[in-house]
């Protein structure tokens, strides 16, 4: 028998420790040989490491959320053979990327109904409890096995608040939210059992690593080095609305444009007269690199946390070709299939909510770039033309600025001018 040392190998240019995000065996394991062993994450990747011998696991380097210094053992394997041996300190292809930028789903806004094809952040509902069975219902034959009748915005609030519809009584054919707010707030009156408070739930206490971690320490690193100010526009987009279903109802087999598409050729289109916005600063070498090519961030959630996939060279790209990256990019962040290429490199990012979006959000830097643009929600209102009142679409742009770089006034400019670009949608297309 022999024991063999598998040390960390070089897992990326310039990285000197990974962090331990999770263990595929555990001591006293038998491995194969190529069998995951092991989930390390550096600043920018998810790393699978892979025993590169077969034997019994007998030692580990530390617990998930431990740092491990490269060329430091990270696993002892005892193997069939004579004399101990160590794994040569190679590279490792990551298979996941993290990313160093903010989270938007909780300060970045987004737009609404179906013109974000980034993911949104659903809210998590919380557990329902079992509803007790309630002795009224006893008897009444056919009726318990009807089908419910409810529109989903009910049945989600239903679940959201852990009441099960078979127990509420529709004043009609059809469960509302009036007959659920009956039901919550005077059920005992209608013959049901009421809705009462749910247990609480036992504290949990969860430890902060992998791309949580990463999430965190660079979002406070963000706000710590970096002086915000946001600065929000109200842009009337009734007509590009109107040109974007002209443009979906001649797609053809193209994907259906959103508003992001449309959005980002506007941007595009304006940053050359403002190149302070398109930049990224080293503060500590004290240089700012202002970027002729748009490499433009999407900031997107998935459920192994934020990520933010680069659509290189956006500036070259038609409404088209700009919603077919932008899904291809989404669909590889969400199956954890994005490279290390595609999730760095940013020069400005786009956070977006979809329908969850906002009124007015104020999105925190990508650092080390020195601007991030949040579109938020279009909602429909009145609003004066003239003497006249009429029904507009409204959205309402925010756009945060690292104030070392970029001045209020070339903020206010730069949005005032994407503002022009979108409320006259022809200009888009000219040239």
């Amino acid at each position: 028998m022999a024991l063999f040392t598998f040390k960390l190998p070089d897992i990326g240019e310039g990285i000197a420790q990974a962090e331990i995000v999770g263990w595929h065996v555990q001591v006293g394991d038998r491995v194969e040989e190529d069998q995951p062993i092991a989930d390390m994450m550096t600043d920018k990747a998810t790393v699978e490491m892979e025993s590169p011998v077969a034997g019994t696991v007998v030692r580990l380097a530390g617990e998930p959320g431990d740092q491990v210094s490269i060329g430091s053992m990270l696993v002892e394997i005892e193997t069939e053979g004579e004399g101990a041996a160590a794994a040569p300190a190679s590279s490792a292809e990551p298979v996941e990327a993290s990313i160093d930028a903010p989270l938007p789903s909780r300060e970045g806004p987004g737009v609404g109904g179906e013109q974000s094809e980034l993911p949104a952040v659903e809210p998590e509902a919380p557990a329902s409890p079992v509803p007790t069975p309630n002795p009224s219902l006893e008897g009444r034959g056919n009726d318990v096995a009807a089908p419910i009748l409810a529109s989903p915005a009910v049945r989600a609030r239903a679940r959201e608040l852990g009441v099960d519809l078979a127990l509420v009584k529709p004043n009609g054919d059809h469960i509302r939210h009036a007959d659920l707010d009956a039901y919550l707030l005077y059920g005992s009156g209608q013959g049901y059992r009421p809705a009462g408070r749910m247990a609480p739930r036992a504290d949990e206490q969860v430890k902060v690593i992998g791309m949580r971690r990463r999430i965190a320490e660079n979002m406070a690193a963000s706000k710590r080095h970096i002086p915000h100010f946001t600065y929000v526009e109200e842009i009337d987009v009734t007509a590009l609305e109107e040109a974007r279903a002209q443009l979906n109802a001649h797609r053809g087999d193209r994907p259906k444009l959103t508003m992001l598409p449309l959005l980002i050729v506007a941007i595009c289109r304006t940053l050359p007269d403002f190149p302070m916005l398109n930049a990224r600063y080293d503060d500590e070498a004290g240089v700012v690199t202002r970027h002729g090519a748009v490499h433009l961030g999407m900031a997107t959630q998935t459920d192994a946390g934020l990520m933010v996939p680069v659509i290189r060279d956006a500036q070259d790209r038609n409404v088209w070709q700009l919603a077919t990256e932008i899904r291809r990019l989404a669909d590889a962040a969400r199956n954890g299939k994005a490279t290390s290429a595609e999730l760095s490199g940013s020069t400005l990012t786009l956070t977006s909510l979809g329908p969850l979006g906002g009124i007015a959000t104020t999105p925190v830097i990508n650092r080390p770039e020195v601007a991030i643009i949040g579109p938020n929600r279009v909602i429909e209102r009145p609003m004066f033309r003239g003497t006249e009142i009429v029904a507009a679409k409204l959205m309402n742009l925010s756009i945060s600025c690292d104030h070392r770089v970029v001045d209020g006034w070339d903020a206010a400019s730069f949005v005032q001018a994407v503002r022009k670009l979108l409320e006259t949608p022809v200009l888009l297309f000219e040239g």
